[in-house]
């Protein structure tokens, strides 16, 4: 097969262009594969897992067919001449999953050949070869490296690449905007929140832009546009970002109505040309790629100033988060459905109508649970907890609706899994804001990545439920005989059915330097039949998702702390979760990146749920307070020698006076032992050896 017979054949007006998509796609396959001389499906020399007609399972109807599959290089999907590539590709990312998501899918109209990469944690990459093109050798060189080397395709950029370069770009531009704005107080705290807000609006702009959201780049073409002074740049932003609060005609292109909140309030800083230089530099990066798993975290740190130092330091691994997710939102409710699913094969098994409509609602009603499923991050930061617990739901409900479809279930008209599942209660009205855009942004990249069209009217689902408020105390103002005063009350956790989260970590004696007298005296008052004093802050969120489980039917909750939560005063609060509940999967001493330093934290899962304890990643029996799998340290008895007689280093615990004179005779024996330890001195007190350490520093 020549390059000239396969156009002449394939081509446009070519002797077998008119064939239909069934009677075509085989023959076209097979003459593409001589002519590439690469091996065909089922023959000598090709490997085990290349085959035609590959039976999937197609979202939107009850059963497909990727036309030719490749285990671990690729899937492919023939149309006829005219048909619309898009969506094959959007019905191939549908069979993905089915196909243990190859590397690359390919779409074809026997016209054009579209290459798509899909390397997890890398950008999805497009290569267009027409076969009028197939003349060329670089373009048939460039086919037969899907066969034989699919591995070149992979981008050497990754997704988390592109994040930190974006974060660093935004980071200068808040940096610039700032030091040109006010410098006194309470303008200066005005002018800031203005430009944190506006650049979260620039930032979700550049994505719509890139996945097709935001019609003909229409944010990009302003900051790009050299006529324009800086006066007319400003009103034109101003008048693109108010238009996609409700949408409408901005210039000669249709808005969509992108609502959510977002863009409820419109106010752009004034841009000098070093803004727009940097702003023209950022639309120059893939949005579409951006890792929603770290990019909370990395704006945060360029948009707050406080945070700005930390930049370029380490953030958590999403690995290890997953350590929360799985045994917390992930595994029970696969457990749930694994069990339904056995009980659905055996009533369809029957055959019967009744059967199959018995099924039927229960499927539904299954996935109506999962519509009702409320996660709750209550130290949400800026969503790197909330957007996983939402991948974790989404990924869950599509592998469900896959299975159903293959016991012969419908499949429902769209996923009901969203955004409204994620709920957050946040302090910092920075991290509250990019909350909700990583939720938004996830949201989207999931249903893009997985085939499913974007929502819309409007495309952002309103997220009033992440909140910018405190998770521990709210205050109420109350009358007294002397006028008006503030009182501390607990403040509300809304009805959920998990919680999950990293609360701050701050021990006790930093407290009242970091949070305040008043309010530090007003927490410890407030949770004192609950929290021990000298407990750490994270201890509160411990005891409140405890009480939920206890009172509110909250089913589990995981949670991050230092892991000085296993012991102290610390300890009483899994002490008290171990007596209304159980702890059920644990982390005891695991590495965390903690704004931007590894700190040492403990990782605990608990509730009612029906699960094996897990400690470290292994079965046990049952797993105590101090976060081991034998006899907790608080059940050991105190020696009674140890009576009266404590001390923390150089703080005096407990009643450890003694009179002057019983002090200087024991610092001269204690300096004699000290003095001859290596040689074994006999202490005169007691008659032990004193050799292997020294008691006088010890002392």
């Amino acid at each position: 097969m020549t390059p000239f017979d396969f156009i002449s054949t394939w081509g446009p007006s070519g002797s077998r262009d008119a064939e239909n998509e069934r009677q075509g796609a085989q023959p076209y396959f097979l003459d593409l594969c001589e002519l590439l001389e690469v091996p065909k499906p089922g023959t000598t020399g090709a490997d085990a897992g290349y085959v035609f007609e590959k039976q999937t399972l197609a979202l939107g109807q009850e059963c497909g067919f990727a036309d030719v599959f490749y285990k671990n290089r690729f899937a492919w999907e023939n149309k006829a001449p005219g048909k619309n590539l898009d969506a094959a590709l959007r019905q191939l990312l549908g069979y993905s999953l089915a196909l243990n998501n190859p590397p690359i899918l390919v779409v074809c109209d026997r016209h054009t050949i579209r290459i798509h990469t899909q390397f997890n944690g890398h950008p999805s990459e497009t290569f267009s070869v027409h076969t009028a093109e197939l003349s060329d050798p670089r373009q048939r060189q460039l086919l037969r490296r899907v066969w034989l080397d699919p591995e070149s395709f992979r981008p050497k950029e990754t997704n988390r690449d592109i994040t930190e370069k974006a974060a660093k770009s935004f980071a200068t531009l808040a940096d610039g905007l700032r030091k040109r704005g006010p410098q006194a107080s309470p303008q200066k705290e005005q002018y800031a929140e203005q430009v944190a807000h506006f650049l979260t609006q620039t930032l979700f702009c550049f994505f719509a832009e890139d996945v097709g959201l935001l019609p003909g780049r229409m944010f990009e073409k302003i900051v790009s546009n050299r006529h324009m002074t800086s006066q007319q740049l400003t009103s034109a932003l101003q008048g693109l970002l108010s238009t996609m609060q409700e949408g409408g005609i901005f210039g000669a292109d249709i808005v969509p109505w992108f609502n959510g909140g977002l863009f409820r309030k419109v106010n752009v800083p004034k841009l000098e040309i070093t803004d727009v230089t940097e702003l023209r530099n950022a639309a120059q990066l893939n949005w579409s790629a951006i890792d929603v798993s770290i990019f909370g975290t990395l704006f945060e740190r360029g948009l707050d100033p406080a945070k700005r130092s930390q930049l370029g330091a380490h953030y958590t691994d999403p690995a290890t988060i997953e350590r929360i997710i799985e045994p917390v939102v992930r595994r029970p409710l696969l457990s749930n459905w694994k069990q339904l699913a056995q009980e659905l094969q055996g009533l369809l098994a029957k055959n019967t109508k009744k059967a199959q409509l018995e099924a039927q609602q229960q499927y539904t009603a299954f996935l109506s649970s999962l519509a009702d499923f409320k996660i709750l991050d209550p130290a949400c930061g800026s969503g790197n907890f909330l957007y996983l617990g939402l991948k974790a739901l989404k990924d869950l409900e599509h592998q469900i609706i896959t299975e159903a479809e293959n016991l012969g279930l419908q499949r429902p008209l769209d996923l009901c899994t969203g955004p409204a599942n994620m709920l957050g209660i946040e302090l910092n009205e920075y991290a509250a804001e990019l909350a909700r855009v990583t939720v938004w942004i996830g949201e989207l990249q999931w249903r893009m990545e997985h085939g499913y069209p974007f929502k819309d009217n409007p495309i952002l689902e309103p997220l009033e439920v992440i909140e910018h408020r405190d998770a521990l105390l709210r205050w109420e103002t109350v009358k007294t005989d002397e006028g008006e005063t503030r009182v501390a009350k607990e403040a509300d956790w809304p009805k959920v059915s998990v919680v999950i989260g990293n609360p701050p970590f701050l021990g006790d004696r930093k407290m009242i330097r970091e949070l305040g007298e008043q309010y530090t005296f007003a927490l410890r008052k407030t949770y004192e039949s609950r929290v021990p004093g000298g407990a750490d802050l994270v201890c509160y969120w411990f005891e409140k998702a405890r009480k939920a489980v206890e009172t509110q039917g909250l089913g589990a909750a995981g949670l991050v702390a230092t892991n000085s939560i296993r012991g102290g005063a610390n300890r009483r609060v899994l002490e008290a979760i171990s007596q209304t509940s159980r702890i059920y999967e644990a982390w005891s001493d695991s590495e965390w990146v903690n704004d931007g330093a590894s700190v040492r934290v403990s990782l605990v899962a608990f509730g009612h749920a029906d699960q094996p304890a897990r400690l470290d990643g292994e079965e046990v029996e049952a797993i105590t307070a101090d976060l081991s799998s034998s006899q907790s340290v608080s059940d050991v008895e105190k020696l009674p020698e140890n009576i009266n007689t404590s001390y923390i280093g150089t703080q005096k615990n407990g009643p450890f006076d003694i009179a002057h004179e019983q002090a200087v005779e024991e610092d001269a024996v204690l300096a004699r032992v000290h003095t001859g330890h290596e040689r074994g001195v006999v202490d005169p007190r007691d008659g032990r050896v004193a050799h292997g350490h020294c008691l006088r520093a010890c002392s």
